[in-house]
Protein backbone atom coordinates (compact mmCIF):
# COMPACT_ATOMS: atom_id res chain seq x y z
CA UNK A 1 0.00 0.00 0.00
CA UNK A 2 2.56 2.28 0.65
CA UNK A 3 4.68 1.42 -2.19
CA UNK A 4 1.91 2.56 -4.56
CA UNK A 5 1.39 5.41 -2.74
CA UNK A 6 4.70 6.35 -2.88
CA UNK A 7 4.32 5.98 -6.86
CA UNK A 8 1.17 8.06 -7.10
CA UNK A 9 2.72 10.98 -5.16
CA UNK A 10 6.19 10.35 -7.25
CA UNK A 11 4.19 10.46 -10.39
CA UNK A 12 2.45 13.43 -9.47
CA UNK A 13 5.80 15.43 -8.18
CA UNK A 14 7.39 14.40 -11.78
CA UNK A 15 4.76 16.00 -13.47
CA UNK A 16 4.84 19.14 -11.51
CA UNK A 17 8.61 19.31 -11.35
CA UNK A 18 8.55 19.17 -14.80
CA UNK A 19 5.62 21.57 -15.81
CA UNK A 20 7.86 24.18 -13.25
CA UNK A 21 10.99 23.07 -14.77
CA UNK A 22 10.17 24.01 -18.44
CA UNK A 23 8.84 27.64 -17.13
CA UNK A 24 12.23 28.20 -15.40
CA UNK A 25 13.83 27.41 -18.64
CA UNK A 26 11.46 29.48 -21.33
CA UNK A 27 12.25 32.25 -18.86
CA UNK A 28 16.58 31.57 -19.41
CA UNK A 29 16.68 28.94 -22.28
CA UNK A 30 20.06 27.15 -22.07
CA UNK A 31 21.32 29.27 -18.81
CA UNK A 32 23.97 26.60 -17.56
CA UNK A 33 22.90 26.65 -14.25
CA UNK A 34 19.71 25.61 -14.96
CA UNK A 35 20.40 22.03 -14.70
CA UNK A 36 21.31 22.28 -11.06
CA UNK A 37 18.21 23.94 -10.20
CA UNK A 38 15.91 21.94 -12.17
CA UNK A 39 17.71 19.11 -10.14
CA UNK A 40 17.19 19.89 -6.87
CA UNK A 41 13.20 20.87 -8.22
CA UNK A 42 13.53 17.04 -8.69
CA UNK A 43 15.26 16.16 -5.82
CA UNK A 44 14.46 17.75 -2.66
CA UNK A 45 10.79 17.01 -2.81
CA UNK A 46 11.63 12.98 -4.20
CA UNK A 47 13.75 12.25 -1.66
CA UNK A 48 10.95 13.22 1.18
CA UNK A 49 8.33 11.30 -0.74
CA UNK A 50 10.68 8.23 -0.98
CA UNK A 51 11.93 8.76 2.63
CA UNK A 52 15.59 8.16 1.64
CA UNK A 53 18.07 9.27 4.07
CA UNK A 54 21.24 10.62 2.28
CA UNK A 55 24.68 11.57 3.11
CA UNK A 56 26.57 13.14 1.23
CA UNK A 57 30.71 14.03 1.47
CA UNK A 58 31.42 15.84 -1.78
CA UNK A 59 33.69 18.77 -0.92
CA UNK A 60 35.87 18.03 -3.86
CA UNK A 61 32.15 18.69 -6.71
CA UNK A 62 30.65 21.92 -4.37
CA UNK A 63 34.61 23.20 -4.73
CA UNK A 64 35.36 21.76 -7.92
CA UNK A 65 38.58 23.53 -9.23
CA UNK A 66 37.12 25.54 -12.32
CA UNK A 67 35.19 23.75 -15.27
CA UNK A 68 35.83 19.74 -15.36
CA UNK A 69 34.31 16.66 -15.95
CA UNK A 70 32.14 14.90 -14.05
CA UNK A 71 31.87 11.00 -13.90
CA UNK A 72 29.68 9.28 -11.54
CA UNK A 73 27.98 5.46 -12.29
CA UNK A 74 24.56 4.76 -13.08
CA UNK A 75 22.48 2.53 -11.28
CA UNK A 76 18.96 3.41 -11.64
CA UNK A 77 16.02 6.27 -12.72
CA UNK A 78 16.25 7.19 -9.31
CA UNK A 79 19.71 8.63 -9.91
CA UNK A 80 17.60 11.48 -11.34
CA UNK A 81 16.43 12.29 -7.62
CA UNK A 82 19.37 11.41 -5.48
CA UNK A 83 22.00 12.41 -7.62
CA UNK A 84 20.54 15.65 -8.17
CA UNK A 85 21.33 17.08 -4.52
CA UNK A 86 24.92 17.18 -5.52
CA UNK A 87 24.86 18.79 -8.90
CA UNK A 88 27.08 22.01 -8.72
CA UNK A 89 27.07 25.20 -9.89
CA UNK A 90 26.92 25.67 -13.94
CA UNK A 91 27.24 21.80 -14.95
CA UNK A 92 25.21 20.17 -17.48
CA UNK A 93 24.94 16.95 -18.14
CA UNK A 94 25.44 14.26 -21.60
CA UNK A 95 22.38 12.18 -22.52
CA UNK A 96 21.19 9.93 -24.86
CA UNK A 97 19.05 12.01 -27.79
CA UNK A 98 15.84 10.36 -27.46
CA UNK A 99 15.48 11.88 -24.02
CA UNK A 100 14.46 14.67 -25.80
CA UNK A 101 11.14 13.05 -25.94
CA UNK A 102 9.78 12.36 -23.03
CA UNK A 103 7.09 14.83 -22.28
CA UNK A 104 8.09 17.81 -20.23
CA UNK A 105 11.15 16.17 -18.53
CA UNK A 106 12.66 16.14 -22.32
CA UNK A 107 11.85 19.70 -22.28
CA UNK A 108 13.24 20.92 -19.88
CA UNK A 109 16.37 18.86 -19.92
CA UNK A 110 16.68 20.67 -23.24
CA UNK A 111 15.98 24.02 -22.13
CA UNK A 112 18.47 23.51 -18.75
CA UNK A 113 21.23 23.59 -21.59
CA UNK A 114 22.11 19.74 -21.04
CA UNK A 115 23.74 18.43 -23.93
CA UNK A 116 21.98 15.49 -26.30
CA UNK A 117 23.89 12.97 -28.62
CA UNK A 118 22.34 10.55 -30.83
CA UNK A 119 24.23 7.09 -29.90
CA UNK A 120 23.14 5.68 -32.89
CA UNK A 121 24.91 7.95 -35.22
CA UNK A 122 29.17 8.22 -34.83
CA UNK A 123 29.64 11.52 -36.72
CA UNK A 124 27.05 13.27 -34.87
CA UNK A 125 28.06 11.93 -31.69
CA UNK A 126 31.51 12.65 -32.15
CA UNK A 127 30.61 16.27 -33.28
CA UNK A 128 28.61 16.75 -30.22
CA UNK A 129 31.79 15.67 -28.02
CA UNK A 130 33.76 18.23 -29.82
CA UNK A 131 31.71 21.06 -28.86
CA UNK A 132 32.04 20.15 -25.12
CA UNK A 133 35.70 20.65 -25.36
CA UNK A 134 34.55 24.72 -26.50
CA UNK A 135 32.08 24.49 -23.29
CA UNK A 136 34.76 23.79 -20.97
CA UNK A 137 37.33 26.13 -21.81
CA UNK A 138 35.43 28.92 -22.66
CA UNK A 139 31.82 28.96 -20.82
CA UNK A 140 32.70 28.13 -17.49
CA UNK A 141 30.66 25.12 -17.48
CA UNK A 142 31.15 21.19 -16.18
CA UNK A 143 29.94 18.68 -17.94
CA UNK A 144 28.82 15.70 -16.10
CA UNK A 145 28.42 12.06 -17.62
CA UNK A 146 27.87 8.64 -17.08
CA UNK A 147 30.51 6.79 -18.33
CA UNK A 148 28.90 3.77 -18.11
CA UNK A 149 26.83 4.82 -20.80
CA UNK A 150 23.60 2.98 -19.23
CA UNK A 151 22.16 1.74 -15.83
CA UNK A 152 24.04 -1.14 -14.11
CA UNK A 153 20.88 -2.14 -11.88
CA UNK A 154 23.00 -2.00 -8.95
CA UNK A 155 25.44 -5.02 -10.24
CA UNK A 156 28.29 -3.20 -10.31
CA UNK A 157 30.26 -0.92 -12.78
CA UNK A 158 29.78 -1.34 -16.47
CA UNK A 159 32.90 -0.77 -18.51
CA UNK A 160 33.35 2.62 -18.72
CA UNK A 161 32.84 3.98 -22.32
CA UNK A 162 35.90 6.67 -24.06
CA UNK A 163 33.89 9.71 -24.16
CA UNK A 164 34.12 11.76 -21.02
CA UNK A 165 37.84 10.90 -21.06
CA UNK A 166 38.19 11.90 -24.34
CA UNK A 167 36.67 15.30 -23.40
CA UNK A 168 38.60 15.59 -20.36
CA UNK A 169 41.97 15.70 -22.45
CA UNK A 170 40.97 17.68 -24.97
CA UNK A 171 39.70 20.87 -22.74
CA UNK A 172 42.86 20.00 -20.30
CA UNK A 173 40.70 19.57 -17.40
CA UNK A 174 40.54 17.83 -14.48
CA UNK A 175 38.11 14.35 -13.88
CA UNK A 176 36.19 14.74 -10.91
CA UNK A 177 34.97 10.94 -9.64
CA UNK A 178 31.29 10.97 -7.87
CA UNK A 179 30.43 7.54 -6.50
CA UNK A 180 26.66 6.49 -4.89
CA UNK A 181 26.32 3.28 -2.26
CA UNK A 182 24.56 0.69 -3.90
CA UNK A 183 20.85 1.93 -2.94
CA UNK A 184 18.94 0.45 -6.11
CA UNK A 185 19.00 -3.43 -4.69
CA UNK A 186 18.89 -1.84 -0.91
CA UNK A 187 15.55 0.17 -0.60
CA UNK A 188 12.77 -0.63 0.47
CA UNK A 189 9.81 1.89 -0.93
CA UNK A 190 7.07 -0.55 1.22
CA UNK A 191 8.81 0.69 4.35
CA UNK A 192 8.18 4.40 6.25
CA UNK A 193 12.31 4.73 5.87
CA UNK A 194 13.05 3.02 2.57
CA UNK A 195 16.97 3.11 3.18
CA UNK A 196 20.07 4.80 3.16
CA UNK A 197 22.38 6.66 1.00
CA UNK A 198 26.01 7.81 0.72
CA UNK A 199 27.60 9.76 -2.15
CA UNK A 200 31.05 10.85 -2.01
CA UNK A 201 33.42 12.67 -4.30
CA UNK A 202 36.73 12.01 -4.91
CA UNK A 203 39.69 14.01 -5.44
CA UNK A 204 39.80 15.36 -8.68
CA UNK A 205 42.54 13.91 -11.35
CA UNK A 206 44.16 16.58 -14.04
CA UNK A 207 44.62 15.73 -17.17
CA UNK A 208 46.84 18.17 -18.28
CA UNK A 209 49.74 16.49 -20.10
CA UNK A 210 47.91 13.38 -21.22
CA UNK A 211 46.59 12.45 -24.71
CA UNK A 212 44.90 10.03 -25.85
CA UNK A 213 47.30 7.30 -25.52
CA UNK A 214 46.62 7.78 -21.58
CA UNK A 215 43.16 6.84 -21.74
CA UNK A 216 43.02 3.52 -21.41
CA UNK A 217 45.24 3.68 -18.16
CA UNK A 218 42.95 6.94 -17.27
CA UNK A 219 39.95 4.46 -17.52
CA UNK A 220 41.15 1.83 -15.34
CA UNK A 221 42.58 4.14 -12.77
CA UNK A 222 38.96 5.92 -12.43
CA UNK A 223 37.02 2.68 -12.39
CA UNK A 224 39.20 1.54 -10.19
CA UNK A 225 38.78 4.15 -7.69
CA UNK A 226 35.20 4.12 -8.25
CA UNK A 227 34.76 0.36 -7.21
CA UNK A 228 36.77 0.75 -4.71
CA UNK A 229 34.93 3.68 -3.26
CA UNK A 230 31.53 1.80 -3.27
CA UNK A 231 32.51 -0.77 -1.76
CA UNK A 232 33.67 1.37 1.22
CA UNK A 233 30.36 2.95 1.18
CA UNK A 234 27.80 -0.42 1.03
CA UNK A 235 30.61 -2.11 3.53
CA UNK A 236 29.81 0.87 6.07
CA UNK A 237 26.14 0.92 5.23
CA UNK A 238 25.82 -2.87 6.07
CA UNK A 239 28.14 -2.53 9.65
CA UNK A 240 25.98 0.53 10.51
CA UNK A 241 22.63 -1.43 9.73
CA UNK A 242 23.76 -4.09 11.51
CA UNK A 243 24.88 -1.86 14.90
CA UNK A 244 21.38 -0.48 14.61
CA UNK A 245 19.87 -4.01 15.02
CA UNK A 246 21.84 -4.68 18.07
CA UNK A 247 21.25 -1.44 20.05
Amino acid sequence: MLFLLRMLLMGLHFMIAGVLGVILGVCRPFNPDNSRLCARLYALPAMWILRLKLKTDVESLRNKPGTCVVIANHQSNYDLFVLGNVVPHRTVCIAKKSLKWVPLFGQLFWLAGNVLIDRGNAHKARRAMLTTTHTLQHEDTSIWVFPEGTRNLGNGLLPFKKGAFHMAIAAGVPIVQVCVSTYVKQMKLNRWDSGDVLIRSLPPIPTIGLTVDDIPQLMLACQTQMDECIAQMDHELVGASLLAKNL
